[in-house]
């Protein structure tokens, strides 16, 4: 509707600038008294009422796009907190080279989420459903795709980022939770080099520096023992912290300081400050479910099995294939390496005709042909190609594979 207005002002507008130029027109053709020219008269009269009637029109087409634009901007509280989901996986790659994400893809998640969220005539309700169920449907569809050892990772890189855009996370506490601070070497002197190592001294003296550490450092070296009891607790994640930090301390503090100083137990923390501002769902990633992969895909995008050591996922999609009507001569494996490029593109080039299943496996030793792999991957259109067409891919983590094929 909004370009449908657009197109109809700038219609408006032309026609009002024809109007102004015919009457100039008229003016300057006129001879004699214009008040004695009956046709310039009624050529006047009509550009009168026609100037009138798209005035209206105009003025109605203006006031319909300010109440447009004003219910659009209602929606920018979702807008932002999309664009912060979008930036959060967008760094993933970081971790893991395979791990790719495209922007359509996200899109697509996202329309999918207004659909099946739940529905409200009330703006800040909807809004609140919308922003619920794509944030956990995101979650869902990453962790798919996440290592195991990642999974966490990613909840409190999400998590982080959500608070830090609303203002209740510092930026500054956040990066020297990642990296413990930079600084030159630290001439203080440890207070007890029987507990406390120079790596978590160093730590101490640099978190010192944040806004609410003042003061830390002195404390820290003042009662040392105190401190150490923490150091020798089974559960110092649980551990209240001596006074006065404890209540002056935000929860993201008190990780920086289990940080500092029980480095081994921070995972069990990350997972309760994620419960305690997400929710539980969000350190509990559902179980992988090949059948829901299946189900989400279609036969221009590839289906990739990231492989980890001692992991082989051929017996679960053999017998997947089965139950979907996909065994025997319906599905063609073919194990990549030297040489083996054409054989794969005829097999390809068969099952895409057909609507066969075609496994590729080790994708990773056969780095030379990727660019093939890739070039096959986006000529894919859903046109010419059958249905029932599946591409899987399996690979170990690889710098080499195409982008554009993960995402």
């Amino acid at each position: 509707e909004k370009n449908a207005l657009i197109l109809q002002s700038a219609a408006n507008k032309k026609a009002l600038k024809e109007i102004e130029d015919k009457i100039l027109e008229t003016l300057s053709s006129s001879e004699g008294n214009i008040l004695e020219d009956e046709s310039a008269i009624q050529v006047l009269d009509s550009s009168k009422v026609l100037s009138n009637e798209i005035s209206k029109k105009q003025q109605i087409a203006e006031e319909t796009e300010k109440k447009i634009d004003e219910n659009r901007a209602g929606y920018r509280p979702i807008a932002t907190h999309s664009s912060i989901l979008f930036f959060s996986i967008a760094d993933l790659p970081n971790i893991d080279p395979m791990y790719q994400y495209s922007l359509t893809w996200f899109i697509n998640l996202f329309i999918n989420s207004i659909a099946d969220s739940n529905k409200s005539k009330i703006l800040e309700k909807r809004l609140r459903y919308l922003s619920d169920h794509f944030t956990y449907s995101l979650y869902c569809n990453v962790c798919r795709s996440l290592f195991e050892k990642d999974k966490l990772l990613f909840s409190f890189v999400l998590c982080c980022n959500i608070l830090m855009a609303k203002q209740q996370l510092d930026r500054e506490s956040f990066m020297f939770f990642l990296t413990g601070g930079v600084g030159l070497e630290n001439k203080r002197k440890n207070p007890d080099p029987s507990w406390v190592s120079d790596k978590t001294w160093d730590e101490v003296c640099r978190a010192n520096d944040l806004k609410a550490f003042k003061g830390f450092r002195e404390h820290f070296q003042d009662k040392v023992d105190t401190w150490r009891k923490m150091y020798d607790s089974k559960e110092p994640h649980k551990f209240p912290l001596p006074t006065p930090w404890q209540d002056k301390l935000a929860s993201f503090d008190k990780m920086i300081v289990l940080r500092c100083i029980r480095p081994d137990k921070v995972t069990p923390i990350v997972t309760a400050f994620v419960t305690d501002n997400l929710g539980k769902k969000f350190v509990e990633p559902p179980p992988f479910d090949l059948s829901k992969s299946y189900v989400d895909s279609n036969s221009c995008a590839p289906l990739i099995f990231v492989l980890s050591p001692g992991g082989d996922p051929m017996a679960a999609l053999l017998k997947f294939a089965d139950d979907m009507g996909f065994g025997g001569t319906k599905m063609d494996s073919l194990s990549l390496g030297q040489g083996q490029g054409p054989i794969a593109m005829r097999m390809l080039d068969k099952a895409m005709k057909e609507g066969l299943w075609t496994v590729l496996q080790n994708c990773h030793l056969a780095v030379s042909w990727m660019t093939t792999l890739e070039k096959f991957c986006e000529e894919l259109n859903p046109d010419t190609v059958h249905p029932d067409f599946r591409l899987w891919l399996t690979s170990y983590p690889s710098e080499h594979f195409p982008v554009t094929v993960l995402q």
